[in-house]
């Protein structure tokens, strides 16, 4: 296997320096639900590292991710107002109970899972160079991040089973969260591939 690059190096003493001191955070004030999260969070982060040399990452991409973790780890450590960052409502657009318009948590998603799209893009154009430019190559990144989008919903429910108290929302707060990841789904993808034609 090749060297760890020094890009590559930087962005993993970053991420292992917050993850340590948000999981150390957690384990202080109890918040169990959030060490559900970054055993979780772990788990993605020891798939893009055993990945690196066959997906060639490009750094920026890595601290796109890395910036979303942290963001993340921020929503459910960070105290606000009685409750935790991701309950904050930084824009008020609309409040109606969970019907609330713009949260943190809102944002995280549209960011996050906009980086999954582009992190999805990178790895079929990496693989598969002739879909560059194409339709396939702007839908299947939408579609797939939108995917890992429920599948973060499934994770959260399965907390909502397993722990007494969480933070996950209701019904509307899900469907908001699916919103929100593919739109950033679709802006993300947007801007890849301006860029590509930019560049081409």
């Amino acid at each position: 296997m090749s060297r760890i690059t020094p890009a590559e190096q930087r962005v993993g003493l970053f991420t292992a320096a917050y993850v340590i001191g948000v999981a150390l955070w957690f384990f202080a004030i109890g918040n169990f639900e959030f060490i559900f999260y970054v055993a979780t969070l772990l788990v993605l982060v020891g798939l893009i590292a055993t990945s690196l040399r066959k997906a060639d990452y490009p750094p920026r991409l890595l601290w796109a991710l890395s910036l979303w973790g942290l963001m993340h780890m921020a929503g459910g450590g960070v105290p606000v107002n009685g409750s935790v960052l991701y309950t904050l409502q930084l824009v008020p657009i609309l409040s109606d109970g969970e019907m609330s318009l713009l949260k943190y948590d809102q944002v995280v998603h549209f960011y996050g899972f906009g980086v999954s799209a582009w992190l999805l893009w990178h790895i079929m154009t990496h693989s598969f160079p002739v879909l560059k430019g194409t339709k396939t190559a702007f839908v299947l990144p939408v579609l797939g991040a939108m995917g890992l989008g429920a599948l973060n919903e499934v994770i959260e429910f399965t907390a909502v089973l397993m722990l007494p108290d969480t933070n996950v929302g209701g019904y509307i707060n899900t469907g908001l969260d699916l919103v929100f990841n593919a739109a950033g789904a679709l802006c993300a993808m947007w801007l890849v591939t301006s860029r590509e034609k930019e560049t081409s």
